[in-house]
């Protein structure tokens, strides 16, 4: 009964991985600032499919995802300004991994 239902659905358009796939990238790209390799884990989290994933994935563009990384590094840098210099750049480190951005020398 549930394989029937969700067929229908599928058929009329109510279940698209694909459209999930780019609207979940997109507002978490913009939104929160995801790199694209913290959206792939979302994605494949949520039980997207690696195909699917990857398409959606290709809308973030290498550009924006460096713009959110530098505009990260701003507000980190400037939230931080009173604290030591290791301390500040530790934890802009941090931020930048927690968004999954990998580290750079």
């Amino acid at each position: 009964m549930a394989a029937r239902v969700l067929d229908r659905f599928t058929e009329v358009g109510l279940v698209d991985d694909e459209e999930y796939a780019r609207m979940l990238v997109r507002s978490r790209h913009r939104e929160r600032g995801l790199s694209r390799r913290a959206l792939g884990t979302e994605l494949r989290r949520k039980g997207i499919d690696d195909e699917v994933a990857a398409a959606a994935l290709e809308e973030v563009e290498p550009e924006d995802e460096e713009s959110a990384a530098r505009a990260l590094v701003v507000r980190k840098l400037r939230a931080t300004a009173s604290l030591d210099t290791d301390v500040r750049v530790r934890r802009t480190y941090a931020a930048l991994a927690r968004k999954g951005y990998p580290r750079v020398s």
